[in-house]
């Protein structure tokens, strides 16, 4: 998972760091509200950590912007030293998922992350997913549309997958090469554009067989469906053994 965390500490801002790697998520930090607010207007983050007070804006004015302008729900975790019960409670009607108050617990923190992350997203790795026509089988690294397995590589199933997995989510060109390729993958834009065409002919994403894998200008892709009458047969996929 791609988590951003924000606070001007800089010793708080490496135990919160420290922590999100060690859980195997990749992990972009920011000392002031500016930078993040950015950020989040051209990349996409599966979690946001915040600090409450920053020395420009304060994090529950990142919060609220992030709930106003972003697509769907990215949780919120508050990491603060607000703790009295009225700030907790300005800040869960205003739109956070879960409130901790400083000095972090490093287990505690491990634990509420990872409830955060099962509760939106809801996957467990390894099982088979299925959406509408298309079934993954991650054991395998197979995809089947129908009854037809579809020919993929290694990156290509990786790519296809995340993107189902966030169906209808603009998802950064970063975000995808972090997730797919590795956080220090060094990978052309060009590269990403082509595992994308290719993904675009070989499950057939297009409006008319139900969805649509859109370029979105200076920020990624989104895979969303669309409503279609009525689907075809695949002559060129491979039968399921």
């Amino acid at each position: 998972m791609r988590i951003a965390v924000l606070d001007d500490d800089p010793l708080q801002l490496e135990v919160i760091r420290d922590t999100v790697v060690g859980m195997d998520h990749d992990c972009h930090t920011f000392t002031d509200g500016r930078s993040i607010l950015r950020s989040l207007r051209r990349e996409s983050y599966d979690l946001l950590i915040l600090d409450w007070q920053l020395p420009d804006i304060s994090g529950l004015e990142v919060m609220r912007w992030a709930r106003d302008n972003l697509e769907g729900h990215v949780p919120v975790l508050f990491v603060t030293n607000r703790q009295t019960e009225t700030d907790i409670v300005e800040g869960l009607r205003a739109g956070a998922d879960d409130f901790m108050v400083k000095p972090v617990r490093l287990a505690e923190l491990a634990a509420r992350i990872d409830a955060l992350l099962r509760r939106v997203y809801q996957r467990e790795a390894g099982d088979d997913f299925v959406v509408d026509r298309f079934r993954f089988e991650p054991s395998s690294a197979r995809i089947f549309d129908g009854d037809f397995q579809v020919p993929l590589k290694q990156r290509e199933f990786d790519l296809a997958l995340f993107l189902f997995q966030n169906l209808g989510r603009l998802l950064s060109r970063k975000h995808l090469l972090e997730a797919v390729w590795g956080v220090d993958a060094e990978l052309s834009s060009r590269s990403l554009d082509t595992h994308i065409s290719r993904l675009r002919s070989k499950l057939r994403l297009m409006p008319e067989h139900g969805y649509r894998l859109a370029s979105i200008y200076s920020v990624g892709y989104r895979l969303e469906s669309v409503p279609v009458g009525t689907q075809t047969t695949r002559p060129d996929a491979l039968p399921d053994d």
